[in-house]
């Protein structure tokens, strides 16, 4: 399935705050039980079984409300480990009411090697090829071990898959823009062509649960 470039509307707030925070409401769900949550605690283990940490300070970008880190926060604190979390969104209304940093993903206002790690959850896909570089190019300067990606497959199965999901969305936002996530999504080959334009070390990408692939950028 070739990929389609589709604006999504909650890029560009393009519904009532009611909306929105149906949006994100949706979001929360999708991530808790099609495999968001799942994918992350396994890309977050495999970090830690390379580098022998159970620590680690950790910039989300694109968070919106910081449902998917703040959750494996929690999950790591009950196993006795640590992620010092800091929320990075363009729009304070996406981050809902949490403490966060205001700023563009392509251009963080931090110095070189300021986090462990740098992630994103269901962003990467809203990126344009040349962009997906630059974001990797970035993230990879801020970070000192690892840049970490939860997203989307591309795949017609999926897209299948969303439209039979409407009847648990809230949000007509999300009626429009879960779709359009899954047309202009990134295949595993794609994105790791992508993320070796940007240098990476080595760029380990994985297979889950729905369709979600979780890569692994490493710095050198």
């Amino acid at each position: 399935m070739k990929r389609v470039p589709t604006p999504e509307w909650l890029d560009y707030d393009q519904g009532t705050s009611a909306e929105v925070e149906g949006t994100l409401a949706d979001l929360q769900r999708i991530n808790l039980w099609f495999g968001g949550i799942t994918t992350a605690r396994a890309i977050i283990s495999r970090v830690t079984q390379t580098t022998g940490k159970s620590s680690f300070s950790m910039l989300e970008v694109a968070a919106g409300a910081g449902f998917v880190p703040l959750r494996i926060r929690q999950q790591l604190r009950d196993r006795g480990a640590n992620l010092d979390l800091v929320l990075l969104d363009r729009s304070a209304s996406h981050l809902n009411g949490n403490s966060g940093i205001v700023a563009d993903a392509l251009s963080l206002p931090f110095a070189d090697n300021t986090f462990d790690l740098v992630s994103s959850t269901l962003f990467v896909h809203h990126l344009s090829p040349e962009q997906v570089v630059s974001f990797a190019k970035e993230a990879l300067r801020v970070a000192k071990t690892a840049v970490i990606v939860n997203d989307l497959i591309r795949h017609r199965l999926h897209l299948m898959l969303v439209y039979a999901g409407f009847p648990l969305y809230r949000s007509r936002i999300t009626r429009h823009d879960a779709p359009a996530s899954v047309l202009q999504a990134y295949t595993t080959s794609e994105m790791r062509d992508l993320l070796n334009q940007a240098d990476a070390k080595r760029v380990e990408i994985t297979r889950h649960y729905l369709f979600r692939m979780g890569v692994i950028a490493w710095k050198r």
